[in-house]
């Protein structure tokens, strides 16, 4: 199962899951994802949602900051949402993604 597959599979379909899991390995895993975000200037939020304690928010603009306003463009046109709308659903559920992947206050190796 796949980071996204519980947490976004019933806001955005399986297949849309799916898709999320496959852009989140082809940019080398949430440790990428990690990195991205702490080279953009969102490292504290990201370490939030990592660790045991409270999850930052984030809004929409910081996600496409954070990972880049081309990759959630792309990543928006492979699942037929516009891409403000996927920064809307990252944003409120990326945490909580994360949150639930890390479940030691560790990235996954």
């Amino acid at each position: 199962m796949g980071i996204f597959d519980g947490i976004l599979g019933g806001v955005i379909g399986t297949g849309a899951t799916t898709l999320l899991n496959s852009f989140i390995e082809k940019q080398g895993g949430l440790q990428n994802i990690a990195s991205q975000f702490e080279k953009n200037g969102f490292g504290d939020t990201m370490r939030s949602w990592i660790s045991q304690g409270l999850n930052l928010p984030i809004t929409s603009d910081q996600i496409r900051q954070a990972l880049g306003s081309d990759k959630v463009k792309e990543l928006a046109a492979k699942l037929g949402l516009p891409a403000d709308k996927l920064a809307d659903l990252l944003a409120q559920h990326l945490p909580q993604a994360v949150d639930t992947a890390t479940p030691d206050g560790k990235l996954p190796s």
